[in-house]
C-alpha cells in the first residue's frame, strides 16, 4: 500500500500509516501528502491520487508517496507547520490560506477578476504567474504549482439573487481578508470555519450560507443543508501545491528534477481536466434534486457593481501592476 485513502479514525490512521511504511520498498524516500478534501470526485482529490500513482510508478525504489485526504492527518491551518517541522512533504491549502505569509496571493481572491477557467490558466501560466510561485521562500515555503479546483459558487437558506438578498445572513468564508470584505459589501457576516466544519455549520445554522466550487459543493454535500445554489462564479478556488524549500533543495539534483517534473505534468493534466469535473458536479447536484439559480444580466451586474470596491480595497496589498496583468487574461 503505497499511499493511502478514505476517511479514518485516528487510531486506525496511525495503524495504517505503520503499515504504509511498512509496505514501502527499503531506502525509499516517503513523501507525506496532506488534504482536506475527498480522495476521489474532487479536481485536488483526484490530482493527489494522479501525483502519488506516477511517484510510486516512476520512482519506484527511490520514492514512494502517502496521501492523506480529509483532513486525516492535518487541516491546512496545521499543515504549514507540519512541513516546516518535515512531518510531511507535501499539502495543497487554497491560496488562502497563505495570507500570513504574503498578500500577492489576495489577488486571486478578488471576486469576478476571471472571466473563466480559460483565463485562469492564461494567467498562472503567465511570468507573472509563475514569479508568485516563490514569493515564500523566505518563509521557507516553494510553491510547485497551482491546482485549480473551479470558479466558487454562492448557497445559502434562503434564495440569493441579488446581493441585497444576503443582508443580515452569516456565511463561511475561508481565512481570507477578501473573502470578509465581499461578505461585508453585501450587508452580511463573515464567519472563518475549517473547511472540515462548514457541513455542520450550515447544517445547526451556526452559518447561514456558504461559498464554494461546484465539486466541493457536491462531494461534502452542502446542497443538502442549503435552499439552492447560486451560479455566481464570483471568484476563483484554487490550491498552492507547495512544500518545503529545504525539503526540496535537499534533494539530490537527479531526484529532485524527476521529481518536479512530475508535478508539471501532473499539475497541467490536472488543471485541463478542472472545467469538466466542475460539469460533473454541477449535474450531479441537479440530479440529486439540489436548486441551482442561474442569473440574469441585470442580476449579474448587481453583483459586479457591489464588489468593484473590493479590488480598491486590497490594490495596495497586491499591487495595481499584478491586478491589470490578471484582468488582461480575459482578453
Amino acid at each position: 500500500m503505497k499511499y493511502l485513502i478514505g476517511s479514518v479514525s485516528a487510531l486506525a490512521l496511525s495503524l495504517l500509516a505503520s503499515s504504509a511504511y511498512a509496505q514501502c520498498d527499503d531506502g525509499e524516500m516517503v513523501i507525506k501528502f496532506s488534504h482536506v478534501v475527498a480522495a476521489s470526485g474532487h479536481p485536488k482529490g483526484d490530482a493527489a491520487t494522479m501525483l502519488a500513482d506516477r511517484i510510486n510508478d516512476e520512482m519506484n525504489g527511490t520514492a514512494c508517496m502517502e496521501v492523506y485526504p480529509n483532513s486525516t492527518l492535518y487541516d491546512d491551518d496545521k499543515v504549514m507547520e507540519a512541513l516546516l517541522l518535515g512531518d510531511v512533504q507535501l499539502a495543497a491549502p487554497s491560496l488562502s490560506k497563505f495570507e500570513a505569509y504574503t498578500k500577492k496571493y489576495r489577488l486571486f481572491d478578488l471576486p469576478f477578476l476571471f472571466s473563466s477557467l480559460d483565463a485562469v490558466n492564461s494567467f498562472i501560466n503567465s511570468e507573472d504567474g509563475k514569479g508568485m510561485l516563490t514569493i515564500m521562500e523566505d518563509e521557507g515555503y516553494t510553491g510547485m504549482g497551482y491546482w485549480m479546483s473551479g470558479l466558487k459558487q454562492f448557497s445559502a437558506n434562503k434564495p440569493l439573487e441579488v446581493p441585497s438578498d444576503a443582508s443580515g445572513l452569516k456565511f463561511r468564508v475561508q481565512t481570507s481578508d477578501v473573502a470578509v470584505a465581499m461578505i461585508e459589501a453585501m450587508d452580511a457576516s463573515a464567519q472563518k470555519l475549517a473547511f472540515s466544519e462548514v457541513y455542520s455549520a450550515l447544517q445547526t445554522g451556526v452559518v447561514d450560507g456558504q461559498e464554494n466550487s461546484w465539486c466541493n459543493i457536491y462531494t461534502q454535500k452542502f446542497f443538502e443543508v442549503q435552499d439552492g445554489i447560486t451560479n455566481t462564479n464570483h471568484q476563483l478556488l484554487s490550491y498552492l501545491l507547495v512544500t518545503s524549500t529545504e525539503w526540496l533543495e535537499g534533494l539530490d539534483e537527479e531526484v529532485r528534477n524527476q521529481f518536479v517534473s512530475i508535478v508539471e505534468d501532473v499539475t497541467k493534466q490536472a488543471n485541463d481536466d478542472v472545467a469538466q469535473k466542475e460539469e460533473t458536479c454541477r449535474q450531479n447536484i441537479v440530479d440529486a434534486n439540489g436548486e441551482i439559480r442561474e442569473l440574469t444580466e441585470e442580476q449579474r451586474s448587481q453583483w459586479l457593481e457591489t464588489m468593484k470596491p473590493v479590488w480598491e480595497q486590497f490594490e495596495d496589498d497586491i499591487g495595481a501592476d499584478l491586478i491589470k496583468a490578471a484582468e488582461g487574461s480575459n482578453s
